[in-house]
This record gives C-alpha cells, structure tokens and sequence, in this order.
C-alpha cells in the first residue's frame, strides 16, 4: 500500500474512539495487526495491537509505544497505521495482559 497521499492525522485526532480498530502496518508494508485499544493518553500511551490469529481468533496482544505508531486516513477516510516493527517482531513480545 502506498501511503505517501494518505494524510496523516492530528494530534487531537489521536483519541481512542478514532484509533480503536485501525489496521496496523509493519516494515515491510503488509498488515501486522489491529489496534485493539489505547492504554494511557497522548502520544506518551500504549498501543495494545492484536497481532497473529485469524479473523481475531487466537490473536495475541502485545503493547507498543503509540509513538512507534504514524496514523493516518486513506482516500476512503480509513484510518490506519505504519510501523517499523515487523510481525514477527510483534509476535516475538511478551503478551499484554491488562
């Protein structure tokens, strides 16, 4: 997916009510996960992103820092994010637990 047109959000956009549910893109440009919820506020919280599984069964969350995170909207107004990490790192962290 090219995401150099896709307009990156503000940071009073940055709320869980329009981040929740956002698809989450690794390093190598595919989907990684879905941002399940958001654990503190502001850019200084944690992203808990399900990673692994399959139509959300079985899928594993693990927390990154939402700084690690670039959200943006597609031309269809979808928001989503790009990450450095890859899945595998993903899945290689220790399991969220709340």
């Amino acid at each position: 997916m090219d995401h150099t047109n896709h307009v990156r959000l503000s940071p009073t956009e940055l709320t869980p009510a329009i981040l929740e549910g956002a698809t989450i893109y690794g390093a190598d440009d595919h989907k990684v996960g879905k941002l399940d919820h958001i654990h503190g506020s502001g850019m200084g919280g944690k992203a808990i992103i399900d990673v692994g599984g399959f139509l959300g069964i079985g899928a594993k969350p693990v927390g990154v820092p939402l700084s690690d995170l670039q959200f943006m909207r597609d031309e269809d107004g979808d928001v989503h994010a790009v990450t450095s990490w890859t899945k595998d790192q993903l899945k290689d962290m220790p399991e969220h637990r709340d």
